[in-house]
């Protein structure tokens, strides 16, 4: 870091697939910054008072945004040397734009939910997935407080068993429109460069895929035999290969330094 200069501060709960979204689109445009990693719920400390719950949150010298399309936008305005996220045609970009929405509102809430239907009843699983890159204070709080925590997290995501096997569907109702749009043989979602839908589509299936590439999960190994079950499935449809693909040809060396 240059001196005088205050680096942009990624504020995320580390394992989250909406912040690997925008972790990713940081990377590639080459954009140094630090990460704040916090544990659910408690990183409402840092949110709060920027008036938002949710993450990933970007902190920088002149906007603070709050959701991780606004950071793919900001990353955009500031990429060189042709990879830009958002086509120039407005056709295709408009088509970006909707794909990358419909991901965001459709099937990140469902992976997301699904996943947690696995995690939260296992404390050991859960503490393994969700604190590393956080305050070590919080790790404890979040371990001693656990039963609190897991419950507040339920309530809020609606986590039950007809919660999970709706998500479980939409899942594969999204993998599916993906899988009838790759079936003309094409590389990318639109066009013929890697954009903004091909990120949030792969970022947004990390749970469902588990890239092996992907640092905060377990290895596949060490996942429940019926979770490990689920996961072959959705890697096996084109929707899932796709997502594994790009996330193995597309996603850049992490560049983040964490906060101390």
């Amino acid at each position: 870091m240059r001196a005088g200069v205050t680096l942009p501060r990624l504020i995320t709960i580390p394992v989250s697939h909406y912040c690997e979204k925008a972790r990713w689109a940081l990377d590639r445009a080459l954009i140094d910054y630090v990460e704040e990693g916090h544990v659910p719920v408690l990183h409402w400390r840092a949110t709060l008072p920027r008036h938002t719950r949710t993450v990933p949150l970007l902190v920088t010298m002149g906007a603070t945004l709050k959701s991780s399309g606004e950071i793919l936008r900001w990353c955009d305005a500031r990429t060189t040397g042709g990879k830009h996220l958002y086509p120039t045609d407005p056709a295709h970009r408009r088509e970006v734009e909707e794909l990358e929405a419909h991901f965001d509102a459709k099937l990140g809430p469902a992976t997301r939910r699904w996943a947690y239907s696995f995690l939260l009843p296992d404390k050991r699983r859960a503490l393994e997935v969700l604190t590393p890159g956080v305050p070590p204070s919080e790790a404890r709080a979040f371990a001693e407080g656990y039963g609190f925590f897991a419950k507040l997290m339920a309530r809020g995501m609606g986590l039950n068993e007809a919660g999970a096997q709706r998500s479980r569907e939409r899942i594969r109702a999204i993998f599916a429109e993906v899988s009838g749009r790759l079936a003309d043989g094409r590389r990318y979602l639109v066009g013929e460069r890697f954009t903004a839908a091909d990120l949030a589509f792969a970022a947004l299936a990390i749970p469902a895929v588990a890239p092996p590439s992907f640092p905060w999960l377990p290895l596949f190994d060490r996942l429940p035999p019926t979770l490990r079950a689920e996961i072959e499935g959705f890697r096996a449809t084109p929707a899932g290969r796709f997502a594994l693909a790009i996330y193995r040809d597309e996603r850049p060396r992490m560049r983040v330094s964490l906060a101390s």
